[in-house]
């Protein structure tokens, strides 16, 4: 049942609007803040090495504090922000839809939290679901 409500577009949807209207009162109180993504969801450019990247999690934490934060940008359907990663500090542009935002924290609590972040099929990409889509139909036809 609840797999019916968080794979809905209108619940995906509301909760978008929901976490961008968050986030825009955090961005207005000057507080910091940490989000966790679904990793499957987040662009980075330039793109992260690997030798970075295999030590994210599914779910991976972005602490949004001092320039991190100060880069922080909100559209209509993602936010953006800057960060260094790993010892070397590597720079990239993160872009992580509203949707893909599993939780908003401050000081290790959790403020908000958005199921939607856990529902596989918003991150397949378009051509992996025309093949999914695809496959099902041919499990129905008749073989001669």
């Amino acid at each position: 049942m609840i797999q019916n409500i968080i794979g809905d577009k209108n619940y995906k949807e509301l909760t978008t609007k929901q976490m961008k209207e968050v986030l825009e009162f955090l961005l207005k109180s000057g507080v910091e803040f940490g989000i966790t993504a679904n990793i499957d969801g987040v662009v980075f450019t330039p793109e992260i090495p690997t030798t970075i990247k295999k030590h994210f999690t599914k779910f991976t934490l972005f602490s949004l504090a001092n320039y991190t934060l100060q880069s922080l940008e909100y559209f209509d359907e993602y936010l953006t922000f800057e960060t260094g990663f790993g010892a070397e500090n590597f720079g990239s542009v993160c872009k992580i839809p509203y949707y893909a935002i599993l939780q908003l924290s401050i000081d290790n609590s959790i403020l908000f939290l958005n199921p939607t972040a856990t529902v596989e099929k918003y991150f397949i990409s378009k051509a992996e679901e025309d093949k999914q889509i695809e496959k099902s139909r041919n499990a129905f036809k008749l073989k001669r």
